[in-house]
């Protein structure tokens, strides 16, 4: 039989086609020793010699970067079968098999949350769903692509064995005269050693008494010399990690300076994603290598940052970190944008001649805004603030989403006074524009 099963290893390296049919034949089976959920990423690591761990990361990274991860997952939890049962869950709800590891209400319940995530991915084309709207469709390939590379050039080893259909697995009690209680319990066995008990001798043949026989003490037996330990294999350190952090760094590098030069599309989170790329292809490439797993120290805070990142939008929020604190007292120092990152903007816009004309755009990532202007000044102000505190002449409102607020404040003496057009726009934290 070993000589078959080598057989139709072999036979996998041949054609797409048999490629296929022997995955199917020899697909990864979910172990219960070393699973977190339910065993998918720790049934693709045993089946191909790889580190369960870079499985995981590659299921999180899919679900980041296009949504495919969770439905990757449940359909290796669909389809990839319990290391205890013939066949996998669905195949034991359509009545293939028997399985004992899932019942057929829960595998219904799988089926239908596919439904949504299915849609969720696919949705949109192919460079959307996920965190970073990226692309679900082509994470899914990916992912295949890469189980079909693993299988083409690693299917050979691992395979895994079928458990039989034996009495344990279906329950079933062993019926007498098949090798059950007939053979454990035999009654011509007792009789037999009574009527040899009755044959023997009453005399010894030796003619002697035991207790005057002088034989020999039997020797020691020598204790057998253990084995000497096996030499230490020296750990192979693969050149995936380093070479894959240098291409990372340099990524990285040019798109700082690709942003510096004024190009808008290479963001924080643009460059942060296009780094989590590049260390995913070296995640992948470690897996066939065996190395690579250091990469993931670094490929976790960097997902983290870029899902934090994505969710608090700042796209059209420049200029640096640190407080400002500007008094301009004529309308030629009234700059045409005052913007921070993060940090605090305090512009006092109270000592202007009542005769100047001026437009400005304050603009905050995180931090606190305040602008004052001078007490018979006409206003016109948009103020939007997308979370946290916001106090905007007589508009008050708080929390999450609460839209522009527009209009005009024409000050305590009416209208007359400087013209002072204020549009202010903050992303978190405490909005206050008001008179001094």
């Amino acid at each position: 039989m070993s000589g078959e099963t080598e057989n139709r290893g072999t036979k996998s390296q041949n054609g797409f086609e048999e490629t296929i049919r022997d995955f199917w034949a020899s697909r990864p089976r979910r172990p219960h020793s070393g699973r977190k959920v339910a065993g998918v990423a720790a049934a693709i690591g045993s089946r191909y010699g790889i580190d369960p761990v870079i499985v995981r990361v590659a299921f999180v990274v899919a679900t980041i970067f296009g949504g495919a991860g969770p439905l990757l997952y449940i359909l290796g939890w669909l389809f990839f079968p319990d290391e205890r049962d013939q066949v996998s869950a669905f195949e034991g709800m359509i009545g293939r098999g028997r399985v004992t590891s899932a019942s057929t209400g829960f595998t219904v319940v799988l089926c239908i949350a596919m439904i949504p995530l299915a849609g969720w991915t696919f949705s949109g084309g192919l460079f959307s769903g996920g965190f970073f709207g990226s692309g679900g469709v082509i994470c899914f390939v990916l992912f295949l692509a890469g189980l079909y590379a693993l299988h083409h050039s690693r299917g050979q080893s691992n395979r895994p064995v079928v458990p039989a259909a034996g009495y344990e697995q279906f329950g079933q009690t062993p019926a007498y005269g098949q090798g059950g209680f007939d053979a454990a319990f035999s009654m011509s066995g007792t009789e037999s050693a009574a009527a040899a008990e009755k044959a023997a001798p009453g005399w010894d043949p030796l003619g002697a008494a035991p207790f005057a026989w002088d034989l020999p003490d039997p020797e020691p037996a020598a204790s057998p010399t253990p084995p000497p330990p096996p030499p230490r294999v020296p750990r192979h350190r693969s050149k995936v990690a380093g070479v894959t952090y240098s291409i990372a760094v340099v990524v990285a590098a040019v798109g700082v300076l690709l942003n510096l030069s004024g190009n808008d599309w290479f963001s924080a989170h643009h460059i942060i994603g296009m780094t989590l790329g590049v260390l995913g292809l070296g995640l992948v490439a470690g897996s066939f290598v065996r190395g690579g797993r250091g990469l993931i120290g670094l490929a976790i805070p960097l997902a983290i940052a870029g899902m934090v990142l994505t969710a608090v939008p700042f796209d059209n929020v420049q200029g640096g970190f640190g407080n400002i604190n500007a008094t301009p007292k004529t309308a030629a120092e009234v700059l045409p944008s005052y913007s921070r990152t993060a940090g605090n903007i305090y512009l006092d816009l109270t000592k202007l001649p009542a005769n100047a004309d001026v437009k400005t755009k304050v603009t905050s990532g995180a931090g606190q805004i305040t602008v004052m202007v001078p007490a018979t000044a006409d206003v016109t102000y948009t103020c939007d603030t997308k979370a946290g505190e916001l106090n905007c002449f007589d508009h008050h409102t708080s929390g999450l989403g609460q839209g522009a607020v527009t209009g005009t404040d024409l000050g305590t003496d009416g209208a007359g006074g400087a013209k002072i057009n204020l549009d202010v726009e903050h992303e978190a934290g405490r909005m206050v524009v008001g008179r001094g």
